[in-house]
């Protein structure tokens, strides 16, 4: 029947109109630093069976197929892609990106984050007034475990190990303040996304296991350099234009569906 064409092309529909606003999302933070882009995952609904596969004719010959009519598609989730994004030269001491896998930890509100922590790539870090290490951003997220610098120091250097120093007045010896940790996820694409470049923990993504960058499968600091975007425009312009097309295309559904009711409904004209 044209009704259950009707509701498979509205689903459609609706289903591609999630994955654009995903793409768009996507574009939007092309240049935001340590952000990972998702994809839309879909899957068919349900389905009529007018005819079982296996059923016997009156030869006791066995159907080779079946016949079933799908009522449509639905968006079953966005998965997120935690590529490595591409590396970019800042100059500033306190900019740092993870090479490989590793999240840096947040102090968040309890009601945020479990434990009252989150997770972020975004490693565009500055000082607050009481000269701790912060996310360069608006609500300055406090890194956890805490890093002070002292406000006469010279000079800051982070190590690939997360090991922070500084060299402060008077003194050859650079001074170790402490390292800078990673947490890593058995399944990353389960955290959630809370924006501000922060991903909370949840039952999917498991427990975050939190130690020394460089040891256990977790990633390396770079300092001086941040992780950009991994979006790629051009493969989310291509998107763009499938996703368009194949609302055209359930567009055409709904009207060649429209043309079949209407039809129907002049059969007695």
């Amino acid at each position: 029947m044209a009704i259950n064409a009707l509701q498979s092309a509205a689903s459609g529909l609706s289903a591609l109109n999630t994955a654009l606003d995903v793409t768009a999302n996507n574009l939007a933070n092309v240049n935001t630093p340590g952000f990972k882009s998702s994809r839309v995952n879909f899957q068919d609904l349900l389905y009529i069976e007018k005819a079982q596969p296996g059923a016997l004719n009156e030869n006791q010959d066995q159907r080779p197929i079946g016949l079933y009519v799908g009522l449509g598609v639905r968006v079953s989730g966005t998965q997120l892609d935690f590529t490595q994004g591409p590396e970019q030269s800042t100059g500033r001491p306190l900019d740092v990106a993870i090479k490989g896998n590793g999240f840096f930890r947040v102090r968040v509100e309890d009601s945020l984050g479990t434990g009252g922590f989150a997770y972020t790539r975004a490693g565009n870090f500055t000082l607050n007034s009481d000269g701790e290490l912060v996310l360069a951003n608006d609500t300055g997220r406090r890194l956890e475990p805490t890093i002070q610098i002292p406000t006469d120091a010279e000079t800051v250097t982070i190590g690939p190990d997360g090991r922070v120093n500084v060299t402060l007045p008077g003194q050859a010896t650079p001074e170790e303040l402490g390292p800078i940790e990673l947490s890593t996820f058995i399944n990353p694409a389960g955290l959630k996304q809370v924006g501000e470049n922060l991903y909370v923990e949840t039952a999917a993504s498991g427990t975050p296991t939190t130690g020394i960058p460089g040891q256990e499968g977790r990633g390396t600091l770079a300092s001086t350099f941040l992780e950009s975007s991994n979006v790629d425009p051009t493969r989310e312009l291509i998107e763009l234009i499938r996703t368009q097309r194949a609302f055209e295309m359930n567009s055409q559904s709904i009207r060649a569906a429209d043309e079949a009711l209407r039809s129907v409904a002049q059969l007695r004209r």
